[in-house]
């Protein structure tokens, strides 16, 4: 949704130019996460050299300096050069510490400009500035409660409430004569009221060469690199290398790849973690959102001891190298990543060894899996059609039951999930928002839950109980590529791990296997028809439509084939299920409308030959995919434009079938002069969209209370007069209760079954206590909503399943105002 990026080099002197050339370029990296606006901030020269003495005044340091720019980083880039050329700012000045950060923005709370840009500020001095990726669930009411204390606000976004709040905290402890408040006590006490998904970097003139990292739900990495002789050489997890204040530079990005051109050495921040740069050392703090809740001043919280880990990634990796733009060299590096993925997984044994898969993440869960009820797939976009790719071969083998879910889809109507289920979540960046979402979901149900995804140290790969990593390496173009096909071969390894060793399908399960040692092969072959679809391409630039018909194993290469035109080419397009056409879509077929069948050898392919001649019968204009050889059976007469590819076992197909798809879409863009890379309105991962859903939510119980409260009155006119005085006493008792002073000024708590009095489940009552010693008013509501019951029906036999890694049970409501009167209807 956005990248963050920082950089502080302590006892290592570099230049004003050589810093913002390293914010510019992590930048760059990041570009892919939001191109809608950026910034940066840096320290002006008079605040730098003040900042060497802690002790002086803050009237006399000149504010940190921030632009700000709507566009992209080059439009950025300009814009700062633009303004130190006019204000004479010295590029040469050189620094023995520093602090930088930077942010690149994709949009969710008000339009591309300056004023809602990144970094937002606490003040017209900058006395605290924040970069985040994420969104904060709760800002409006921080905003209302900070409006009241007198601040202002500029911009449009959820952001500009948290340096507001840092301001607010820092200023109040210094009037209760806290001078000695350190930038980590401000940040958790920040955290405390903040909710929502989020990955922050503050900077602070109260704290100069400072920086304060922290994050709930987004990705968050600090890199390290040193200079001091015989550290270099020292062990990647010796815990001196944060401790030791030598000369370091040290960074913190929202993804590696801005990490790995400065250094390997690497640090993933966790959930809940603070972490603390000062002096050359790392300080890492863990949240406690309990403690200092009732306290009297700001909570000291102890440090925490993490190791250095060594990133295994190359700067080629995510460089263009001789392509020109990534959604193409990630098209061609296929054949090599899907040898990545099966890399040490495949074993193919002699005469007397039967063929294998070793899935190191899965052989514990592998009984548990096979006496699941059913397997859910879960996933979003890409994901979800490469699960449902994989669907045939795993139910064909494993003789489970399988179902798909989209993951909005599933949250949204709160589907089924029992005890006995596996859910598997699939998921590129392993942070997409509603398949986590989907995973507290189906985690509180007491499933067992599988991961996929390509990102180590993700909130997926965090969060689930066992899973796979696919391995096809650092994917930057927006549109996915490479990671789809990974991701069916790593699902069509799942399905040949639980199927095991039985000897019904052990033909079956060699020929898979066989098919997967030759598929990067089949690949590179397929990767031959680039000048083709280019030419096809261009035949079709000016098209407005296109339909794809695909059938069994290739109903997915359909749906993805479509996505990818839609999502990078902005042209139209629909991905179909051929058992369909008759139902509905044939009415759009006419001698104008471009459309490809997907008919290669399986066993739909007669079906799909029937469906050619329909098509064909109606004038249609077809494009067919079929294998080798097979023009002549596809196209009687020659009057369809044939796109033949390599034969591989029917499961695997999809993966060749979808790449001269891939190349099609890329070579659209290109000839329509649009953004391969960075298509319209998208970006690469999206981190929690949790505002609309809780605002979704809060209209849901409002439109709730409406209806019980009309049925209430409906219940009480119909009832008899001896009830209606009842009701009347009733009243005249409950109008004795003291009215609510503000919508945030109590804390409303649901009673216990065993403290209900009057027959109202859930009433509530209220509690004088508040929470916070800075900002009582901003008491969040927690109420305890129960788990959906498992089914315990068939549980015999089964594996003890492990505590969920998602306990969160209670859902916080800041809409003080009205859950007073939604909780009174509720019964």
């Amino acid at each position: 949704m956005c990248g963050i990026f920082a950089y502080l080099n302590y006892n290592v002197n570099r230049e004003r130019r050589y810093i913002l050339e390293v914010l510019f370029n992590g930048l760059r990296r990041l570009e892919y996460r939001g191109y809608d606006s950026a910034g940066i901030s840096i320290d002006s020269s008079l605040s730098a050299s003040l900042s060497r003495d802690p002790n002086s005044p803050l009237s006399l340091r000149v504010p940190p300096l921030v632009f700000r720019q709507e566009g992209r980083i080059e439009s950025l880039v300009k814009s700062v050069y633009e303004n130190v050329a006019a204000t004479d700012l010295d590029l040469e000045e050189s620094f023995c510490a520093h602090a930088g950060i930077a942010h690149t923005r994709w949009a969710t709370h008000g339009e591309p400009a300056p004023r809602n840009s990144h970094p937002q500020t606490s003040d017209p001095g900058n006395e605290f500035l924040v970069v985040h990726n994420g969104v904060i669930t709760n800002y409006q009411v921080l905003k209302e409660t900070l409006v009241r204390h007198g601040f202002t606000f500029e911009s449009e976004t959820d952001t500009e409430v948290i340096p507001k709040l840092a301001k607010f905290v820092f200023d109040k402890a210094n009037e209760e004569g806290d001078h000695g408040v350190t930038f980590s006590q401000v940040v958790l006490e920040v955290m405390r009221h903040l909710e929502g998904a989020y990955a922050l970097i503050f900077k602070s003139q109260h704290y100069p060469n400072e920086l304060i990292a922290c994050k709930r739900g987004g990705p968050l990495l600090l890199g390290v690199k040193e200079f001091s002789e015989g550290i270099a050489a020292s062990s990647f997890h010796d815990f001196n290398v944060l401790k030791n204040g030598k000369p370091k530079e040290l960074f913190l990005s929202s993804d590696a790849n801005a990490l790995v051109e400065h250094t390997k050495k690497v640090l993933m921040i966790e959930d809940g973690e603070v972490v603390h740069l000062k002096d050359g050392v790392v300080s890492i703090f863990k949240f406690d959102n309990d403690k200092g809740k009732n306290c009297g001043a700001l909570s000291r919280t102890a440090s925490v001891q993490r190791a250095l880990s060594i990133l295994e990634m190359e700067v080629e990796q995510i460089n263009k190298g001789s392509y020109e733009h990534y959604m193409q060299k990630e098209i061609h590096e296929q054949p090599e990543s899907l040898k990545t993925t099966m890399r040490g997984r495949l074993i193919r044994g002699g005469s007397c060894k039967a063929k294998s898969v070793l899935l190191g993440g899965l052989k514990d869960h592998l009984k548990t899996i096979r006496r699941s009820r059913r397997i859910v797939f879960i996933g979003c976009g890409t994901s979800y059609n490469a699960a449902l790719a994989a669907r045939p071969i795993l139910e064909e083998l494993s003789g489970i039951p399988v179902t798909m879910e989209i993951a909005s889809d599933l949250v949204d109507r709160q589907g089924p999930i029992y005890r006995e289920d596996t859910a598997v979540f699939v998921s590129q960046s392993g942070e997409t928002a509603d398949t986590l979402q989907a995973l507290q979901y189906a985690s509180e149900n007491g499933a067992l839950c599988v991961g996929i995804t390509n990102t180590v140290g993700s909130a997926i790969a965090r969060n689930t109980h066992c899973g796979v990593h696919i391995n096809a390496g650092a994917e930057i173009g927006v549109a996915s590529t490479k990671a789809y096909t990974s991701q069916i071969v790593v699902m069509a390894m799942v399905s040949l791990a639980i199927a095991g060793d039985t000897i019904s399908n052990q033909e079956r399960r060699d020929a898979v296997i066989d098919g997967l040692y030759d598929l990067p092969n089949k690949v590179r072959d397929v990767l031959e028809l680039d000048q083709e679809m280019k030419e096809l391409a261009k035949l079709l630039i000016a098209e407005q439509s296109l339909l794809v018909f695909g059938r069994g194993y290739n109903y997915a290469t359909a749906l993805e084939g479509a996505l990818k035109v839609k999502e990078v080419a902005l042209m139209h397009s629909e991905g179909m299920l051929a058992g369909e056409m008759k139902h509905g879509p044939l009415a759009l077929v006419d001698e104008n409308l471009p459309i490809v069948v997907i008919a290669t050898r399986d066993a739909c392919f007669s079906k799909q030959q029937s469906v050619i001649q329909q098509l064909h019968a109606r004038k249609g204009r077809l494009i067919v995919i079929c294998s080798k050889g097979d023009a002549a059976s596809v196209s009687p007469g020659g009057l369809c434009r044939i796109i033949e590819v390599p034969q591989v076992v029917d499961c695997l197909q999809p993966v060749i079938n979808i790449v001269p798809l891939q190349l099609l879409a890329y070579h659209l863009t290109v000839l329509r002069g649009y953004n391969v890379d960075q298509p319209r309105n998208l970006a690469k991962r999206e981190l929690l969209n949790e505002l609309f859903i809780s605002r979704l939510r809060l209209l849901g119980q409002v439109i709730l209370m409406m209806l019980l409260l009309a049925l209430k009155v409906k219940a009480y006119v119909e009832r008899p007069q001896v009830n209606r005085d009842e009701d009347r006493t009733l009243l005249r008792t409950l109008q004795n209760v003291p009215p609510v002073e503000g919508p945030l000024e109590q804390e409303i708590v649901g009673q216990s079954a065993g403290e209900q009095t009057g027959g109202w489940q859930g009433e509530g009552v209220l509690n004088e206590e508040t929470p916070s010693v800075l900002l009582p008013e901003l008491a969040q509501t927690q109420l305890e909503l129960p788990v959906n019951p498992a089914n315990t029906e068939g549980n015999a036999g089964l594996e003890e399943r492990p505590e969920s890694p998602i306990s969160s049970s209670r859902i916080p409501l800041t809409e003080v105002a009205l859950s007073v009167s939604f909780i009174s209807v509720r019964s």
